[in-house]
This record gives C-alpha cells, structure tokens and sequence, in this order.
C-alpha cells in the first residue's frame, strides 16, 4: 500500500521534524509513505470570508495537483467521521482488502481545506471537535496510521 500525506506549508520546528522522520521510519516496514507539501498562503490580518476562501482556494489547487486520480482521498476536518484506532486500522485494512493501493490523507493549512478537496474527498476523518495545529496534526496522523498497522498486524501498541 501507498500512502501519501499531501498538506499545506513546511514545517520548521526541529521537534516536528524529528517526530515525523520517526514515525516515517517505522512505517518503512509496513507500507511505502511520501509527504508532499504544498506552499501556504499568508492570510493577511483581519481577512475577510471571501479573501479566506480565495486563499483556501489557492492551496486547494495546489493540493489537488498532487493528488493522483486513482487514489482514495481522506480529507481530515472537524466536520468528518471520529473514528478510535481499531475502526481506522479497519478502514484502511478493508480499502487494501478492496483493492485500493493508494490511499492520500489531506491535511489543510491554518484556514482549513476548501471545497475543491471536500468534494475530491472519498471520506473525510475528524481526529476531534478541536482544532489542532496544521504541523501537529501531520504527526497524529502519522502516530495513528503507524498504530493502523499495528494493530492489523496483531502487534503489541499501547492502549
């Protein structure tokens, strides 16, 4: 299985980086990973709706244009399903299962992630009501689709 975390923005904070090269390293073993970043957009301060949508709209863009046509596109946004570890590990489990060798997890920038990708998305996944940092949230995802394997594996994860 392919999987692929397409995002907005670089992340610059060493112990970011640091746990998301770990977590890379562990998964070598269970499925080929690539992270494709996309440039952000500075939002000006005191934007507006529209001008939010304009700059969510450009990284859209960007962000579709990594996104191959074949693959199964899991957007992340509070307004998707809330799953625990075992439905996530059964979830993509079940897409291999049917045929799927090439899953993209898509997580936005600071303003979210525009219509373009929602209506691009096969399913969108909520990690909670919260929002989280764009940074912070590539390492959950990876912490959590390290612990998918895991867990379909019937290998030890802390619970």
């Amino acid at each position: 299985m392919k999987i692929t975390i397409c995002c907005v923005g670089k992340i610059k904070e060493k112990f970011y980086i640091q746990a998301i090269e770990e977590y890379s390293k562990r998964l070598s073993r269970y499925c080929k990973l690539e992270v494709k970043e996309v440039q952000d957009e500075k939002t000006p301060d005191n934007a507006g709706d529209n001008m939010n949508n304009i700059i969510k709209d450009k990284e859209g863009e960007r962000l579709l244009s990594n996104i191959p046509e074949d693959a199964y596109v899991i957007a992340l946004a509070i307004e998707g399903k809330m799953l625990d570890s075992i439905e996530l590990s059964h979830h993509i489990e079940k897409l291999g299962i049917s045929g799927v060798s090439h899953i993209v997890f898509v997580i936005g920038g600071s303003l979210g992630l525009s219509k373009l990708i929602m209506d691009r998305a096969d399913y969108k996944l909520s990690f909670s009501k919260m929002t989280f940092p764009h940074q912070l949230m590539r390492v959950i995802l990876l912490e959590q689709i390290y612990r998918s394997y895991r867990i379909m594996n019937n290998e030890p994860y802390h619970k």
